[in-house]
């Protein structure tokens, strides 16, 4: 289904565009806030853009540093060209194991390569321990957050969903008995299961440390409990030196969840003896990244921290919420960042769904111009599609009009004497259809040209 498909049908869900309103002007509200603190936040925006442009222009020469310093560190680097080697090398890693089961942090890049449903093809259960994520499993739902996925669902939605799927009579709506629930359900889980897969949010190239920042805990119990722990990220996840983690984790917390400092931020570099896991596995996914890299223009996208600060900003995400997308990655980032990874003939329609007010600019802590990109996308897709007789036929007709002043000035009488009927008449076919949705501008009486020329 397309987005125009998609997103007429979540306009006519009045309860998901009430929920996802509130909580998105709720989180963005924190998030102003919490920027609001930081006297010197532009320049740590501009630290942050260049920190991550510039491990992108080297990314060759870090990724081979990392590799080096995590193999030291006794872990195992595997590369993965695209989402179906990523799976086969994680399960390859859970049969050696002997695990029906994995535990798993929450994990944008596994939801993008479908890891999930692989496992479950193979006869591996995956356990989702983050609270939104755990909701979107037990509904068979869809994502519709990058911070939040089951933004679109309120609190009673929830209860209720526990107390069909988990048998948990006496769960009510309160967070807090939501919480307990939750946590009743996973604990035997997180303390006997034998292998865990996380995503990153960063990794350091010169020790090859992994890093996760989260709020529930799941996160730490997940990288410590396990024997296994398989890390899953894309190859943009790099910064290059642990001075740069600072940068980063000043920047993260305050855009996604308006705090000054994530409740959980584990670190950990190999493996320890006796100490955590004692087999560490880190997959490096490509998965259309290279190609957006050799975008000069769109290759900026490729420093998303994802934070979902332009999600909670955006006027068209607020009324069609993330399902509407088709993509993991929903919201103005997912508009640029999903047709780059997945081939833009795949998400064409994507760029088109924004009104490029530039207010996810405004807060993006990496300064990705995702208005930039939208508009870059779109001469692209236009450029690369075939194009009808009638269309070309047209666009000629118009180049061959604005080329000359005197045709350009006789376009405009005409439009001049026909503005009236034009705006009422019927429009056949094609034409019809685009103007359902659209009101012809008003022709003045009289050109700027004419005017200038009786003065």
């Amino acid at each position: 289904m397309s987005f125009r498909e998609a997103a007429r049908d979540a306009l006519a869900d009045s309860q998901m565009r009430a929920n996802v309103r509130r909580a998105t002007r709720t989180i963005g509200m924190r998030r102003a806030a919490a920027v609001a603190e930081v006297p010197d936040w532009e320049e740590l925006r501009h630290a942050g853009a260049s920190i991550k442009e510039a491990t992108l222009r080297h990314l060759d020469v870090h990724l081979q540093r990392f590799e080096s310093a995590l193999q030291q560190a006794g872990g195992v680097v595997h590369w993965a060209l695209d989402a179906q080697q990523a799976c086969e090398i994680v399960l390859d890693i859970v049969r050696a194991e002997r695990a029906t089961e994995v535990i798993k942090v929450k994990s944008l890049t596994t939801d993008e390569i479908q890891l999930n449903e692989a496992l479950s093809r193979a006869g591996v259960s995956a356990i989702e321990t983050d609270l939104a994520e755990m909701i979107v499993q037990l509904a068979g739902d869809r994502q519709s957050h990058i911070l939040v996925p089951a933004i679109h669902r309120n609190r009673a939605e929830i209860a209720d969903l526990f107390r069909q799927r988990l048998g948990i009579e006496d769960v009510d709506d309160d967070p807090r008995s939501l919480t307990a629930a939750a946590r009743e359900h996973l604990r035997e889980r997180l303390l006997s299961v034998p292998v865990a897969i996380s995503g990153a949010n960063f990794a350091i190239a010169e020790t090859g440390t992994v890093c996760i920042v989260e709020s529930e805990g799941n996160g730490r119990m997940c990288t410590t409990l396990p024997r296994t722990l398989i890390t899953v990220m894309g190859i943009e996840k790099l910064l290059p030196r642990w001075q740069d983690l600072g940068v980063m984790l000043q920047l993260l917390p305050r855009s996604a969840t308006g705090e000054r400092m994530s409740p959980y931020t584990s670190l950990w570099t190999g493996v320890t003896p006796g100490d955590g896991p004692q087999s560490f596995h880190v997959v490096l996914l490509d998965a259309g990244r290279t190609d957006a890299l050799a975008d000069p223009v769109g290759r900026q996208s490729l420093r998303c921290i994802r934070c979902s600060a332009c999600l909670n900003v955006c006027p068209v995400y607020e009324r069609t919420g993330g399902q509407a997308y088709e993509s993991i990655y929903p919201g103005p980032i997912g508009a640029i960042l999903a047709p780059q990874l997945s081939r833009l003939e795949r998400n064409g329609d994507l760029p088109d769904a924004s009104t490029l007010c530039g207010a996810c600019y405004e807060v993006c802590p990496v300064r990705i111009d995702i208005p930039e990109v939208l508009v870059h996308l779109r001469g692209r897709r236009v450029r690369e599609r075939r194009v009808g007789a009638g269309e070309r036929l047209a666009m000629r007709a118009l180049a061959a009009t604005f080329a000359r002043r005197e045709s350009y000035e006789a376009a405009q009488r005409a439009a001049q004497i026909g503005r009236g009927p034009l705006r009422h008449a019927f429009w056949p076919g094609p034409l019809a259809a685009w103007r359902q949705s659209r009101d012809l501008p008003e022709v003045p009486a009289q050109s700027f040209r004419d005017w200038w020329r009786q003065r």
